[in-house]
């Protein structure tokens, strides 16, 4: 008897680890077939996908819910174009195209009103970036009566242009848009990067040398103030009150990503204008990047085994939301520059066939079992307990990256492309950064003489109607009269009467101690009041615990990074060569913006 259930208990316990075993090795990638990629890749889609919610009814289409921020939205619809690119499954086609066309704002140049306590210029670059993929990659047309994908790149460039900001370091786009956001004074490295990388692939798309122009100018400006040194690393920003001589030298994967890829985008465009010296200055360029890139943001002896690593904050796990997901334009970003600059690819694909098994070996988590975490190096395949749009959209990345080399290369206006553009796009500058002027039309005589007599006819209404439920019909017209008198006291009678002369003092709800404490962090009028929240003795526009970025700018493991380069020791030789014919003193400036 003993036996029996001592056996029966035995096989018992090994089934269950066996189903336990199953359950957690769910994905088996083979980097080398076709099928195996699609399929691992279709489970990390669907895997991504859940956490949206934007095409469900009673939801904004284009929006992630919290903690994610509008850009990232607009990112992970890039993520979906790549899927479709890669695999050619057209799952997700509509909620891609109904997000992007949903988040344009009124001015189809992706700056909705309900983000500009959060937007800044990379915010809209990301969302900039995803429609000029869909563009290159022929991703199916908007309905005739909306902006091509290729008008809503140039529109956000546009716009972005009209803010290259000379009078602040010469140049350079300041992090934040609006003026009442915190970090509109610091001019980080991603929003010139957002820029660079979206005027070199509208130049080599519709052959405009003006697109170019800019993309050598925001070169050249990083370059001028050692937001990029010499080994080509870059760094993460500088404040305008030091005339950008202050860097922070903390260094983050997309940084570098996005002028990679815009790199080899020049490289190409120059290919095509048959320029021989700017095909050589790219190509270097390329190459100094690459080597940046592997050097410091993948881990491993050498290119052989090396694996992805987010080096600022995933070493001591505090990355914040935004950098869970900067594995993943980086894997996006190095693929495409493999078509651009072929010369890359068994490097790159190897980097990134390490990384991606690295990826597909860790996606044991959640209730299926398969959910991605963010570190794949140095983890013995363990998931660490994390998932989220950001993860799951780093992992579906890189994993799709190792079908670059059967993918189509992408198109121009010369080579088949078919979206439809308008180089004057979001070209108007009124309201670019104020919002007052770009929603509402300014206020003529004839508004302020309509809104005065529809205000004498209300509040005659309003007294008519008092008087209507105070009459007592019993009484005389001179005993209502003197009851009605009687009700005011000396006090609200005379605040009645304030009211009702012109020119006379309103009395405020500031004055009656009444309302909640409001601010702008602007002097101009913006008609939008914004809550003052204050948090260790600094303003904030949110609560510290949805402060944003605050990694990205503040946390990293003492003894990660190298320090930022001297200015004063910087080769000059070496910086003469990294830039381009043109002075950065001749030049203005595009970027501007962060969030502390």
């Amino acid at each position: 008897m003993w036996l029996r259930y001592s056996c029966r208990d035995a096989i018992f316990t090994a089934f269950s680890i066996l189903m336990a075993t199953g359950l957690v090795a769910s994905y088996d990638l083979d980097v080398g077939s076709t099928d195996s990629i699609k399929n691992t890749a279709k489970q990390m889609a669907q895997d991504l996908v859940s956490f949206y919610h934007g095409d469900e009814p009673g939801q904004t289409p284009g929006l992630l819910p919290q903690p994610y921020y509008w850009w990232e939205a607009g990112a992970m619809m890039g993520s979906l174009i790549d899927y479709w690119y890669y695999t050619g499954d057209t799952t997700y086609n509509h909620i891609v195209e109904q997000g992007l066309l949903h988040q344009v704002g009124p001015y189809n140049d992706y700056m909705p009103p309900n983000q500009t306590l959060t937007e800044g210029n990379d915010d809209q670059g990301f969302w900039g970036m995803s429609v000029m993929t869909a563009a290159e990659y022929g991703f199916q047309n908007p309905p005739s009566d909306q902006p091509g994908w290729l008008a809503l790149a140039e529109a956000v460039f546009n716009t972005q242009a009209a803010r290259w900001d000379p009078e602040n370091c010469k140049g350079g786009l300041r992090w934040q848009i609006f003026t009442w956001n915190n970090g509109f004074d610091y001019k980080n490295s991603i929003s010139q990067a957002c820029f660079f990388n979206i005027a070199a692939r509208l130049a080599l798309y519709t052959g405009n040398s003006s697109y170019a122009d800019w993309a050598v100018k925001t070169w050249d400006w990083m370059v001028g103030v050692k937001l990029m040194d010499d080994n080509y690393r870059v760094y993460d920003g500088t404040h305008i009150e030091d005339n950008c001589t202050t860097l922070t030298p903390y260094e983050f994967s997309y940084n570098v990503g996005a002028f990679l890829l815009g790199a080899a985008a020049m490289v190409e465009y120059s290919n095509t204008t048959k320029n021989s010296g700017d095909v050589e200055m790219w190509h270097e360029r390329v190459d100094g990047l690459l080597n940046s890139t592997e050097n410091i943001f993948f881990f491993g002896n050498t290119t052989e085994d090396k694996v992805m690593i987010e080096i600022a904050c995933e070493p001591v796990s505090l990355c914040d939301t935004d950098a869970l997901s900067f594995k993943a334009y980086l894997s996006r970003w190095m693929a495409a520059t493999t078509k651009w600059a072929p010369w890359t690819f068994n490097r790159i694909k190897t980097l990134l066939s390490n990384s991606a098994v690295a990826a597909a070996k860790q996606c044991t988590g959640g209730d299926n079992h398969r959910m991605c975490g963010q570190k794949w190096a140095n983890n013995s395949g363990q998931w660490d307990g994390t998932s989220g749009v950001g993860q799951q959209m780093s992992a579906m990345e890189v994993v799709l990256a190792n079908m670059i080399e059967q993918s189509k290369a992408p198109v121009t206006n010369s080579t088949g492309g078919t979206s439809i553009g308008n180089p004057a796009a979001g070209g108007s500058d009124e309201g670019r950064v104020d919002p007052t002027g770009r929603y509402y039309k300014t206020v003529s005589t004839g508004d302020r003489a309509g809104a005065t007599i529809l205000t004498i006819i209300v509040l005659f209404s309003l007294l008519s109607g008092l008087a209507f439920m105070m009459t007592d019909e019993t009484k005389s017209a001179a005993d209502n009269w003197a009851s009605f008198r009687s009700t005011f006291s000396a006090a609200s009678g005379a605040a009645v009467l304030a009211a009702l002369t012109p020119g006379a003092k309103k009395p405020s709800v500031e004055e009656k101690g009444k309302a909640v404490a409001m601010d702008r962090s602007s002097s101009t009028d913006t008609g939008e009041k914004i809550p003052t929240v204050y948090s260790a003795g600094r303003l904030q526009k949110r609560p510290e615990s949805m402060s944003r970025r605050e990694t990205r700018n503040r946390m990293s493991a003492p003894g990660i990074f190298a320090p930022a380069t001297d200015p004063t020791t910087t080769s000059a030789t070496n910086t003469d060569r990294r830039l381009s014919s043109n002075s950065v003193g001749q030049r203005s400036s595009v970027l501007r913006k962060q969030r502390q």
